[in-house]
């Protein structure tokens, strides 16, 4: 624990870059390190995340933030834990049925990583004010409503923090990431000659560090986003319609507040056809199968999504790597997953 101060005091003085890792944390993060450089590790020793929504891609999402090295993590979630849970919440004791879905991760995601502060907070994130925001250098919000996520994006953007949206409907998955101007490094690798004159041609790879900018915009411009968009008509046809199908469950989430449920499956899936033709979208293009991927938490793509949105996380905070702008999709159909770049300016 004073380790743990004495780090953190050192970081608001001297910046990410000047912390040092102890000793043990060399050690425990010797693989890291040598895969994103000590400077990465040293920004991730200083993050404090949010994690709100604990369901199974939260799950994910918070074992690999925590096995990364950040400094601290809170989870909330005001749910409480059902047997639906068990099918892909995996930090979830079979004893904590009933129980807070937040409160009862903690005791398993203590252990994955002893070193970083891991807290749990049961309060809705509706009830949360902008103070309780600004204390998180990364806000992640999982399951929430789009009025909730253009509420929680807004604040963020007033305090420079980075936003990450994102859910998983049975085989389905999306991640959508505000992270406002974004700075970053990426490595370049070109072909060099090193041949004499008169010589054949010989070269060798080198490797440059280049600074980079993307700018993303609001999760508002994703609500705004308009589907009649001819260049998105020609990605709908050639990507599938998985966009779409977001839609479609978002507004089955505002109007019913609620997911679709395998316990009324058939009156749901009448639910999902009225919003989709709703969208103007025809049945050749969401052939009313496509919809009966998306019950329950399917464990697999509850990984999949997961692990690609704690990637761009640390790749956020390391500020190392291109991230991906601005939203990912996981088709239910072909289990591929693509990017999307929504209201870009």
């Amino acid at each position: 624990m004073g380790e743990q101060m004495e780090v953190e005091s050192a970081a608001k003085e001297n910046g990410n870059s000047e912390v040092e890792l102890t000793e043990t944390e060399n050690e425990l993060y010797d693989r890291q390190i040598r895969l994103w450089g000590l400077e990465s590790q040293k920004r991730l020793r200083t993050a404090k995340v949010l994690i709100s929504g604990l369901n199974g891609m939260g799950a994910e999402v918070t074992k690999n933030i925590i096995l990364s090295g950040v400094h601290a993590v809170k989870l909330n979630d005001s749910k409480i834990v059902t047997e639906e849970d068990f099918c892909s919440q995996f930090l979830l004791p079979r004893t904590a049925l009933g129980c807070n879905r937040a409160e009862a991760s903690i005791e398993r995601s203590k252990a994955l990583n002893p070193m970083v502060e891991i807290s749990a907070d049961i309060q809705p994130l509706s009830e949360k004010n902008e103070d309780f925001f600004c204390g998180f250098d990364v806000v992640v919000v999982i399951g929430a409503s789009n009025n909730e996520l253009l509420r929680i994006d807004d604040i963020c953007r007033r305090n420079d923090i980075k936003f990450f949206a994102g859910d998983v409907w049975g085989m389905f998955g999306y991640i959508f990431a505000d992270l406002k101007e974004h700075k970053f490094v990426e490595d370049v690798v070109k072909h060099k000659i090193i041949s004499k004159p008169n010589e054949k041609t010989k070269t060798e790879l080198i490797t440059t560090t280049v600074q980079k900018e993307l700018s993303f915009p609001s999760y508002q411009a994703f609500v705004d986003f308009d589907m009649k968009n001819p260049a998105f008509q020609k990605n709908l046809k050639r990507k599938g319609p998985a966009f779409v199908l977001l839609r479609v469950l978002q507004k089955f989430r505002e109007s019913f507040c609620r997911d679709p449920s395998y316990k009324s499956r058939e009156e749901d899936l009448k639910h999902l056809e009225s919003l989709r033709d709703e969208f103007n979208i025809s049945g050749m293009i969401m052939a009313n199968n496509y919809l009966e991927y998306i019950f329950a938490q399917i464990s697999p793509a509850a990984a999949v999504v997961g692990g690609v949105m704690a990637q761009e996380i640390i790749k956020t905070i390391t500020k190392k790597e291109s991230p991906n702008l601005n939203l990912f999709l996981f088709d239910p159909q072909t289990c591929c997953g693509f990017i999307e770049t929504i209201g870009v300016y």
